[in-house]
């Protein structure tokens, strides 16, 4: 086949090889100006020669690209080749990811397929495509969109180019393919341009007998559409020697957590890979646990919470032009066909559905937030928090003013977040729980001292207390509860959350004993080709050795990573959890590692358990805070199984440090020996934790015998011969003290020791326990046989004091 080029192709062609000349001529002589007068010209006079200089290099480019196709187009066999195009829209759209990442447009390529074929010149086609590209990022405004599609059916394979940009009128639909025409919109615009661009398009187009078409785009531009005529098949490839060379094609459902940590992973480690994600929602890798912040006007914009620390936005764009991710974001994920490995989905706003064929799938929906079935649940201004859309519409309400009295149904971990939050924007805050303590994760003592501190703050706890109904006229104005009614124009529920399954499930993917979907070391699920990873995957306790699930960022974050090493090969496992946790609410931490004692004990173990007070750095360092930390230790092994910290001080590193214990199996005593930094800024001689080990040391090997706090309570209810030794000093005491106890300063205990009663059980007491623990050892020495520390001391107390 011999091409044969459109006279008005020749014309150009003509223009710009008479151009070539004087154009050259110029570009030497602005370049020898600029060199020459660098230092004599102002910055302005130097911008205009600059400008001048890009035009006419452009100008020279396209002259120079229009003759060289002209020259390739004029020989026989122009057309004998066959081109890729779903491969060729990749490499255009790779070209050009700079550029549209700097000006923030998605620039994206939607193919049916890997690989689809057409006749004609590899490099007159990319010209085409280049030209339409270069195009659509010159007139397409910042934050725009530009789509690159890829089809094929009876009438040919098709190639449309579009974009959300300033459009070209009906009128000019066919003026724009002829030689130097540009748009009046277009003459408008800073943007530079020969208006040979689309002229070319037209010519290589047609003389390969195809068609180029201009319209509007359902992205509000430009929409080229293309029609090119198939390629003959080559000879087929032998078995096997297909999917060598075809890149791997990983589609992952959910882009919060968990898959774009798999996606990221999976082009570093295979950068030919085809990763698409497919979220439900607009947004995606936003840190979800900062939805509080957001609410409370630390963080002034929800943009900053999709950022990486270099400040880059994690939009589509991000991930198209720096990860080479393709993002079909508001696109739900409806089926998955195991047996032809594909996956169909709906975008939102054409309401259309597509397939997406995949080698492996990744999972990772998340969970979705508990509702619990309330009369008026769904009355206005009830809140879950469950992504950004719920914190827009809770920071909506709290700015209008009209969210005074705020209910916060569930008093664990999300409505604990969310407290600090309101309370900081002026709310009156309420915190409804119908267990017996806040927070779960945490045994009843340590819970009750959060509590006490959130009440300390004007925040008032309801345990016990169940929620019968919501009631207003249209949005809600009062909670009916067991213990009375309240007076509320916000709810915030946050009564937990459970994984989002029902994908996994339809698909016929075995479920965990926990509703999770049921996952191995590598996060493969019962289908070896489908991982699941984040908040919908179940997960081993690495205590227990059991099924557990535990939806923290920080999981799904390092199981996304495991099962992106997998995938391309590697064999990196997940072990499992401590279901480590932290938060901080009201400048008081909250950590917690391991088993609780209630836990423990259900479990089988016999446990000895510490409580240990005390500042976070030395006493006499001016920010120094306190610390309640509490561990739990298996009694015959000495291993740490749990430990929990709360307070104003840092307790997240004494829990981090615990973890690595816990993770390692060691025992309270190689703890103790633990070589941690020190200096008076940042912890004790001795830190909390070691501190903490030792005291669980001195209990194991006899020592020390404690009392906990509420065994001493129950026995000041029912043992009126029990004897309550304060040894703080008598200021302390006048201060605040139990109730029927009596004050010898441990100075005075050694000649006061008539005084104390050698037949009845004692309790010694002080702020931290130190004195207490010298107070024991000081009437053991004396004969006193029944005598126990209260562990914690006062400031651990988790009852009223007088």
């Amino acid at each position: 086949m011999t091409a044969k080029l459109a006279p008005s192709l020749q014309i150009a062609a003509l223009v710009a090889h008479q151009l070539k000349e004087p154009v050259t001529a110029s570009i030497m002589m602005l370049r020898s100006l600029l060199n020459e007068y660098a230092g004599s010209v102002t910055a302005q006079q130097r911008q205009l020669l600059e400008r001048i200089l890009i035009r006419c290099e452009d100008t020279l480019q396209t002259a120079q690209r229009l003759m060289n196709i002209v020259k390739a187009l004029d020989r026989p066999d122009a057309f004998q080749g066959r081109v890729n195009l779903v491969a060729l829209a990749h490499q255009v759209r790779h070209r050009y990811a700079d550029q549209a990442y700097q000006q923030r447009i998605e620039l994206a390529v939607q193919a049916e397929s890997g690989e689809l074929w057409v006749r004609g010149y590899e490099p007159a086609l990319r010209e085409v495509l280049e030209s339409l590209v270069h195009n659509a990022l010159k007139y397409t405004p910042d934050q725009g969109r530009i789509r690159i599609g890829v089809t094929a059916d009876d009438d040919g394979i098709h190639l449309v180019i579009e974009d959300s940009g300033i459009g070209i009128p009906e009128t000019e639909y066919e003026k724009v393919f002829e030689p130097f025409y540009r748009t009046a919109a277009a003459q408008t615009t800073t943007h530079p341009g020969t208006g040979l661009g689309l002229t070319l398009v037209k010519a290589v187009v047609e003389a390969v007998g195809g068609q180029v078409v201009v319209g509007r785009s359902d992205l509000g531009g430009a929409r080229f559409a293309i029609r090119l005529h198939p390629a003959p098949p080559e000879t087929q490839p032998a078995p096997g020697e297909t999917d060598m060379i075809k890149p791997m094609k990983v589609v992952i459902v959910g882009g919060v957590a968990a898959g774009p940590k798999v996606a990221s992973k999976i082009v570093r480690l295979m950068p030919n890979a085809e990763v698409t994600i497919v979220e439900k929602g607009r947004l995606l890798s936003y840190a979800g646990c900062g939805l509080p912040f957001y609410i409370s006007g630390v963080v002034k914009h929800h943009s900053k919470l999709m950022s990486s620390p270099l400040g880059d936005t994690r939009d589509p764009v991000f991930f198209q032009n720096i990860k080479n991710v393709r993002i079909l974001n508001q696109t739900e994920a409806l089926a998955i066909d195991r047996h032809h490995k594909r996956i169909r989905v709906r975008e939102r706003f054409s309401n259309a559905d597509t397939f997406l064929e995949y080698n492996k799938l990744v999972l990772a929906t998340g969970a979705l937030p508990l509702v619990p079935e309330i009369p008026g649940i769904d009355l206005q201004n009830i809140f879950t928090l469950h992504g950004v859309s719920d914190a827009e519409g809770i920071r909506a309400l709290l700015e209008s003013g009209r969210a005074n009295d705020v209910i916060i149904l569930g008093g664990g971990l999300i409505g604990i977040e969310i407290t600090e939050a309101l309370v900081r924007k002026g709310c009156r805050v309420t915190i409804l729980e119908k267990r017996r303590q806040i927070l779960r994760m945490l045994d009843w003592e340590i819970a009750k001292l959060v509590e006490h501190h959130l009440e300390s703050q004007g925040v008032k706890v309801l345990t016990n207390t169940r929620t019968r109904e919501f009631r207003g006229d249209g949005k809600v104005q009062e909670a009916v509860t067991d213990q009375g009614i309240l007076a509320t124009n916000m709810v915030v529920v946050g009564v937990g959350v459970r994984p989002n399954v029902p994908l996994a499930e339809q698909a016929g993917l075995q479920l965990g004993a926990t509703g999770a979907i049921a996952v191995n070391a590598h996060q493969q699920t019962s289908d070896p080709d489908i991982y699941a990873a984040g908040d919908c995957a179940e997960t081993l306790d690495l205590i227990t050795g059991k099924p557990t699930y535990v939806p923290l960022g920080s999981n799904a974050n390092r199981q996304g990573r495991v099962a992106a090493i997998h995938i391309c090969g590697g064999n990196d496992g997940f072990p499992g959890v401590l279901r480590s946790t932290a938060c901080k609410v009201l400048d008081y931490g909250i950590a917690r590692t391991g088993m609780t004692e209630a836990e423990a004990r259900r479990g089988g173990y016999e446990v000895i358990c510490v409580l240990a007070p005390g500042p976070d750095k030395e006493h006499f360092v001016p920010d120094a805070r306190l610390i309640l930390l509490k561990l739990v230790v298996d009694r015959r092994s000495r291993r740490l199984l749990g430990a929990q910290a709360v307070g104003p001080g840092h307790v997240d590193k004494r829990i981090d440090v615990a973890a690595m214990a816990i993770f390692n199996r060691m025992t309270v005593d190689q703890l103790a020996h633990m070589d941690l930094c020190y200096a008076p800024q940042y912890s004790q001689v001795m830190d909390n934790i070691l501190t903490a080990a030792n005291i669980a040391r001195n209990k194991l090997d006899g020592h020390l015998t404690g009392i906990s706090p509420m065994e001493l309570h129950d026995k000041m209810q029912h043992n009126g011969d029990l004897v309550l030794l304060d040894v703080r000093s008598s200021q302390e005491f006048e201060q605040f003290h139990l109730p029927h106890s009596i004050n010898i300063p441990l100075g005075s205990l050694r000649q006061r020791l008539a005084e104390l009663p050698r037949d009845r059980e004692m309790v010694t007491l002080c702020n931290y326990s130190l004195r207490g623990y010298e107070a024991q050892l000081i009437l053991r020495a004396a004969g006193f046989a029944n005598v126990r520390v209260l562990d914690g001391g006062l400031e651990m107390w988790p009852y009223e004091k007088f």
